[in-house]
């Protein structure tokens, strides 16, 4: 007789979960405060072990007024003088120790700017520059970026940026393709 045999083996849950058993027990003892900061810094603490990503960007029509409170362009289309104004979200981001027992994390944004035909028309290293200081990881960090392409002509383009996280020494790079058109 053939017997197979399975032995389990301790296995590292990882902060998501370990988060979530924690918050479960928290939450039937009647502390809902104490299983919302679980799953909080869980899920920092798991943001904090995935490569740096984009998840989010997008045109937007104004300044967003908080996490995902905007509202997106209904195409990629701009009349000439118009300003770009890009929503984006950062995930990824290392976080570190701060003065006032705080924490920070810090990344650059470069831009380059292309035709639709790959040239490159403009290039700016940090064009933008952020630094979130905060009593814990933060897990919902975005900003947004407005770019001023007065004087271009009509026609395809391309925007590409570039995160660049200080802390953690990595970059992402993600690219919207936009059009100019003459004001009518």
């Amino acid at each position: 007789m053939i017997g197979a045999f399975l032995s389990a083996a301790p296995v590292a849950a990882g902060p998501l979960l370990d988060a979530a058993i924690e918050a479960e027990k928290l939450a039937a003892q009647n502390d809902a405060k104490g299983a919302f900061e679980a799953m909080r810094s869980g899920l920092a603490a798991f943001s904090q072990s995935l490569p740096l990503t984009v998840p989010h960007a997008v045109f937007i029509t104004e300044v967003p007024k908080a996490y995902r409170a905007y509202t997106a362009k209904a195409e990629p289309v701009f009349v000439t003088g118009e300003k770009l104004i890009t929503y984006v979200e950062v995930a990824g981001l290392k976080w570190q120790p701060a003065p006032n027992n705080q924490r920070q994390s810090h990344f650059t944004v470069d831009l380059e700017l292309t035709d639709d035909e790959g040239k490159t028309l403009a290039l700016q290293k940090e064009f933008g520059n952020f630094t979130f200081t905060g009593h814990s990881d933060a897990i919902e960090v975005y900003t947004h970026l407005t770019l001023d392409v007065d004087g271009a002509k009509p026609g395809g383009y391309v925007l590409r940026y570039t995160v660049n996280d200080v802390i953690a020494e990595r970059s992402t790079p993600f690219e919207l393709p936009f059009t100019l058109k003459d004001k009518s």
